[in-house]
């Protein structure tokens, strides 16, 4: 972006965000005009982690140095964990696999300034020139400019000083790795101090993470996550395309594709599931998935990501989980 539509899309976003959230223009210039635009997310950003194979993805997050933490982390709080389970659902191994993900337990928060994150992401995000990706790179440069707008609101509810918050390359912040807009809506205050702080109370991120996914997720209290299929010599490949995942399938449906549980479940008919084909170090592998693991994609869209959040989650549990 040239410097003359970069200082006319900042003025336009000035605008905006002021009259959006009531905050004066003359404070939303005085943040911007310190945020700094920075390579090292722009590289950051065009090589995440989710576009690994899953052979080579699993590693990064199922060591026995994040499972052993797991453990520890899920013993010292588990009655605190069990509060926010009990409340909304969400099984407290979950909570503690989210965090043993996002920030290793609350050990890796993230050394970006939000401001600059956002605003690099937002302003000065190359585009390819491709006619084909224009639509896609508009909704994200949309995306990124309303998380700037609504780290502003954010900050003004919540007293809090952005130019101060440190987080992720994507800016996402705190123990959970909340986006500004899923704070604003998701965060919860946990143990009733009037405060909703997801970056050192956590009794607040223990019961955000879950309210998130009871919210946002429609997360189903005591339903199945994913479960190994086994593919029958006849079956063909099952196409499941593109990131979200569409529960448009039943077991009677795959197992006329061939496709089978590895191990007896017991469901209701109609359940909606779908099948999901990952890339393992053994070959592929098949597994059955419900509403719970689209519930973990909608904190993180990616296949691979559901599947490590739910296979830690186990492993910290002490279940094997079939995790391959």
């Amino acid at each position: 972006m040239h410097i003359r539509e970069l200082d006319a899309a900042r003025a336009e976003f000035i605008r905006n965000t002021s009259q959006r959230f009531g905050i004066p223009a003359a404070q939303i210039e005085v943040v911007l005009a310190g945020a700094q635009i920075r390579d090292s997310i722009i590289k950051a950003m065009s090589r995440p982690a989710e576009a690994k194979p899953w052979r080579d993805y699993r590693p990064i997050f199922l060591q026995p140095a994040r499972i052993d933490a797991g453990r520890a982390f899920l013993a010292a709080h588990r009655e605190d964990l069990q509060r926010a389970e009990d409340k909304y659902g969400v099984p407290k191994e979950i909570i503690a696999a989210i965090l043993g993900v996002e920030t290793g337990y609350g050990g890796n928060k993230g050394s970006y300034p939000v401001v600059d994150a956002l605003y690099t992401l937002a302003f000065a995000y190359p585009r390819s020139g491709d006619p084909a990706k224009l639509a896609y790179e508009d909704r994200r440069e949309a995306f990124f400019r309303d998380e700037l707008a609504q780290l502003f609101a954010l900050g003004k509810e919540e007293h809090l000083d952005i130019t101060s918050l440190k987080g992720s390359y994507a800016g996402a912040m705190g123990w959970g790795q909340f986006m500004p807009s899923s704070y604003r809506q998701f965060a919860v205050d946990g143990d009733g101090d009037g405060k909703r702080d997801l970056f050192n109370d956590l009794d607040d991120v223990f019961a955000s993470v879950a309210n998130y996914f009871a919210q946002k997720g429609q997360w189903q209290r005591g339903g199945l996550v994913m479960v190994r299929a086994v593919r029958g010599a006849d079956a063909q490949d099952f196409v499941n395309p593109g990131n979200a995942v569409t529960l448009d399938q039943t077991l009677a449906g795959l197992a006329a594709l061939d496709y089978r549980p590895a191990s007896p479940v017991t469901l209701a008919p109609a359940t909606p599931l779908t099948l999901i084909t990952l890339d393992g170090a053994a070959g592929p592998e098949y597994w059955i998935v419900f509403n719970d693991f689209k519930a973990i994609t909608t904190y993180n869209i990616s296949r691979h990501y559901a599947t490590a959040v739910y296979q830690l989650s186990e492993l910290i549990a002490g279940r094997s989980g079939d995790a391959g």
